[in-house]
């Protein structure tokens, strides 16, 4: 069974990249990670590490503490 915190964080990331056009390519390319890892990120597949999600966050123009914001 997944977690439910991967799967929350899974689908900001998803929500966020659908909002700003971008592919899981894109994404990936900006956040310097492979494509696969963004869509296992999304899917919930991967427990990602607090360096990836730093990444991933700047890669979508958004703080830590944005990202997280009503995070619940």
């Amino acid at each position: 069974m997944k977690k439910e915190i991967l799967i929350k964080f899974g689908k900001r990331v998803r929500d966020k990249r659908m909002e700003l056009g971008f592919s899981q390519e894109e994404l990936a390319s900006r956040a310097g990670v492979h494509r696969t890892y963004i869509g296992m990120i999304e899917r919930a597949e991967k427990n990602i590490t607090l360096e990836n999600i730093e990444k991933v966050s700047k890669a979508l123009n958004l703080e830590l503490s944005d990202f997280f914001r009503n995070f619940h």
